[in-house]
Parts: structure tokens; C-alpha cells; sequence
């Protein structure tokens, strides 16, 4: 079972920004932290300073997850490499169970040498995901069309992990355990969001609370034009594109 480090609070669980943590783990152990509460929007942020060196099989994560059956979760994984190959970030959406959402980009900088940006912001409307203030993915709210999109609270999570089952090449390249320890680093763990304590997701909907005013509802002009920049230059994978997979692609895509 991996060791959690819980933060409490009210409606922002938000250490001083010097805080840091660092976790890793050998064969056999994990290691992550999370949130204590749950919450059902809000903005919510982390950085980040990977495992360096030969990583292959690694996963880091930073994500957002209910509990139980049917799970909704929001996820940023960081897929390592052998040294001197880049890093892949695979993101992916589940909701009401159902994920199989990836999307994976290569990364514009080096995220091992230094700490980076990683954010959500969920909101009724649509999810984002950032890296260092640029949007990388949209999951907009497509109900209307039969689309599950996340509602239920999720608990704010990060973790280092063996995945060289499939994270690495396909799981063709597997974990070097002569490197271990792997080291992840991580500080300003930050949220914004509504918690909840009891059924009440509506309220976590308010205007009050300023992720859910109409200027998060899409994506500003300056922000469309970096989120196709990176859909252009980094994207090297997408489920929608994936025709193998999906001969008819899901209907978000077209949305």
C-alpha cells in the first residue's frame, strides 16, 4: 500500500509554497499523497521535478479520482524513458467508469531538470489541462449528446509507480532496478475547489466560487491558439484519431 501524506482544510488545502515532498520507491513499493477531502470543482495545481536518469517503466502521476464503483477521474501520467529519450504525458478522462480517453504528448522542455506547472480546472462546463499555463487538453461537457462527463467529488492525488506492463514502448521496455531509487519531486501542491460532505453537488456549481464564472466556461482566444500550437507540434497520440481502435470515433470527438 503506497504511504499518503493528507493535507486538511477548508475550501483551500494549500501549503506555503516552500513546501516540497519527495517520494520514490523500489521495487515491489510505491509511494504517493493526497488529498483528505473530496471536491466536486474547483482548480486544482502541482509541481513537479520527475525521475531523471533511465526512468523507462516509471509512471508519475498527478490526478483527480472518486471513490467506488463507476469512478470519474482526470489524470496527468508521466510515462518515463531510457536516458536521453524524452518523456511522454499521457492524459486521460473517465467518467461514470468509462475511460480509454488517452492523449499523449511530448513535452517542450526537459521535466526532470527543473520543477514545471501542472494544473485542472474543473468546472461544470468543461475540464483543462495545463502545463506551465498552457492548455493541453479539453474535455468539454457533452451530456447533452450522451456523453458521461465527471461529477462526482474526486480526492486530489499524485504517485510514482511501476508501470512497465505497458508504459514504456508498449511495455516492450522494462524497469532498470539497478536505478532505483526513483525520485519524484513535488511542491505547491495547491486547490481551489468546493469540498464536499455530503450530496450536494450543486452548490459546488456557484458563481461564487470564481472557476465557475462564464470566462472558464471555453477557452480564451490566446489560450485556442496554444492549445492547437501544441495539438500541432507535440501530440503524438490520440484515441479519437485511433481508427484501429475506434473505426467509429467516440462522439466527443466531433464536439
Amino acid at each position: 500500500m503506497s504511504p499518503t501524506l493528507e493535507r486538511s482544510g477548508g475550501q483551500e488545502e494549500k501549503p506555503p509554497l516552500h513546501c516540497y515532498k519527495r517520494s520514490n520507491f523500489h521495487a515491489n513499493r510505491g509511494a504517493g499523497f493526497a488529498s483528505k477531502l473530496g471536491y466536486a470543482s474547483g482548480f486544482f495545481h502541482l509541481r513537479m521535478k520527475l525521475p531523471d536518469k533511465d526512468s523507462a517503466g516509471v509512471v508519475t502521476t498527478f490526478y483527480l479520482s472518486s471513490h467506488g464503483n463507476n469512478h470519474d477521474e482526470l489524470d496527468f501520467e508521466f510515462l518515463g524513458n531510457r536516458e536521453g529519450k524524452p518523456y511522454t504525458l499521457q492524459t486521460n478522462v473517465f467518467a461514470n467508469g468509462l475511460g480509454n480517453r488517452e492523449q499523449r504528448i511530448l513535452l517542450w522542455f526537459d521535466p526532470t531538470g527543473d520543477f514545471h506547472t501542472y494544473k485542472i480546472l474543473w468546472n461544470e462546463h468543461q475540464i483543462v489541462f495545463y502545463v506551465d499555463n498552457v492548455p493541453i487538453r479539453v474535455f468539454k461537457n457533452n451530456k447533452n449528446i450522451g456523453v458521461d462527463y465527471p461529477l462526482q467529488p474526486m480526492h486530489i492525488e499524485a504517485s510514482l509507480w511501476d508501470g512497465d506492463s505497458w508504459a514504456t514502448d508498449g511495455g516492450q521496455t522494462k524497469i532498470n532496478w539497478a536505478h532505483a531509487p526513483f525520485n519524484a519531486h513535488f511542491q505547491g501542491f495547491g486547490i481551489a475547489g468546493c469540498p464536499i460532505q455530503n450530496s450536494d453537488i450543486q452548490q459546488c456549481y456557484s458563481s461564487k466560487y470564481w472557476w465557475n464564472l462564464e470566462k472558464y466556461w471555453k477557452l480564451d482566444h490566446r489560450q485556442q491558439r496554444e492549445y492547437e500550437n501544441v495539438r500541432k507540434k507535440y501530440m503524438n497520440y490520440d484515441y479519437c484519431s485511433d481508427r484501429p481502435r475506434y473505426p467509429t470515433p467516440p462522439p466527443e470527438c466531433f464536439h
